[in-house]
């Protein structure tokens, strides 16, 4: 309702009632109790019945003026409340605010570590504080490790053995802005941290968490991912070869196109992974946990599947001539085996089991 017309809606109520008030105090005793009122010649007994009945009245207008009294005053309280509270958010809004703006300033600073540092954690903070920013803050993270990642092409030296790497640490602010990115809050639907084609060969990243987070054409190679969460993460055309990633989650990632050549992956979980095209040439599976995997079109030579879990798998055929370690199809519990199909022809681009 438009506030003037209300406004004169309450007016005309209240004046009204006044009016209706006045006239019950003044010819209310007859209209109450005129079987015994006379209208002329009043007596005294007439008399203490319109004083009764006025005394009635007024007690009651004036309890209907005290709950009309206490109405008004909850209801200012009420709104009262309701401004401070608009008025406290809308501060803590342009708090967030300018927090965001000088968070993103220093994480703009080229020269400056400890700026690019706070800017980082700054962006942690409203991450946590603003439920809205939340995927804003990922991006803003994300596009930063994406621009710094770059490592010289001999940053990591091959030792001679597929699965050990000489270690190098990240720049400490591209470690600070994966560790933010990974401890992100748990949202439905949940953000998903875009670090396509980043390059973090032998980066420690142990114990990560980046589920279903964007590594397309990421570069891997040598990283310590021990224990590191990449469940649902979409891996497609990644280079994982030589990485650690003992007791990791792969389960319902896309490793379609991924080398993992030379990597330990003992006890990992690959449940229900995808692996079209994926090479696992000299990778070690101790241990880990393929059930429901389609092998078929995945490079298996001299992999090591001592103590894997096939449960529901599918393999390719030709497997005795690939070297594999370990295999055994029908390890299960209660579950169907691994099971073996003819090799379909590859798809263009991709590389055939050899």
């Amino acid at each position: 309702m438009n506030p003037s017309l209300k406004r004169a809606a309450s007016v005309t109520a209240l004046t009204l009632a006044v009016v209706g008030y006045a006239l019950l105090l003044w010819r209310g005793p007859w209209w109450i109790d005129g079987d015994h009122l006379r209208t002329q010649d009043l007596q005294p007994a007439d008399g203490v019945v319109i004083t009764g009945v006025r005394t009635a009245l007024v007690a009651l207008g004036a309890g209907g003026l005290g709950a009309a009294g206490l109405y008004y005053t909850h209801q200012t309280l009420r709104q009262t409340r309701k401004r401070d509270t608009e008025q406290a958010e809308a501060m803590a809004e342009g708090q967030i605010n300018d927090r965001y703006v000088e968070a993103v300033k220093l994480l703009a600073h080229e020269d400056s570590l400890t700026q690019r540092l706070g800017g980082i954690y700054a962006l942690e903070r409203n991450m946590h504080d603003s439920r809205r920013d939340h995927p804003t803050v990922i991006a803003i993270l994300s596009a930063f490790v994406r621009g710094a990642a770059a490592v010289p092409p001999d940053d990591a030296e091959f030792t001679g053995d597929p699965g050990l790497w000489v270690r190098h640490r990240l720049r400490q602010d591209v470690q600070a802005a994966l560790d933010v990115i990974a401890r992100r809050p748990a949202l439905t639907p949940p953000v998903r941290p875009n670090l396509c084609a980043v390059d973090l060969r032998a980066a420690r990243l142990d114990g990560v968490c980046l589920t279903t987070a964007d590594l397309v054409d990421a570069d891997l190679t040598g990283a310590d991912l021990t224990g590191a969460d990449l469940s649902g993460a979409d891996l497609s055309g990644a280079d994982l070869s030589g990485a650690w990633l003992h007791g990791a989650n792969l389960a319902g990632a896309d490793l379609s196109g991924t080398s993992m050549d030379g990597a330990a992956l003992h006890g990992a979980r690959l449940d229900h992974a995808v692996v079209n095209g994926t090479s696992f040439a000299d990778t070690r599976l101790h241990g880990a946990s393929l059930v429901g995997v389609d092998l078929s079109n995945a490079d298996l030579l001299r992999t090591d599947f001592t103590g894997a879990d096939l449960t529901g798998a599918v393999l390719g055929e030709g497997l005795a001539d690939l070297g594999l370690v370990g295999l055994d199809p029908g390890r299960s519990s209660g579950a169907p085996a691994a099971r073996t199909v003819p090799a379909a022809p590859p798809a263009p681009g991709v590389r055939p089991i050899r």
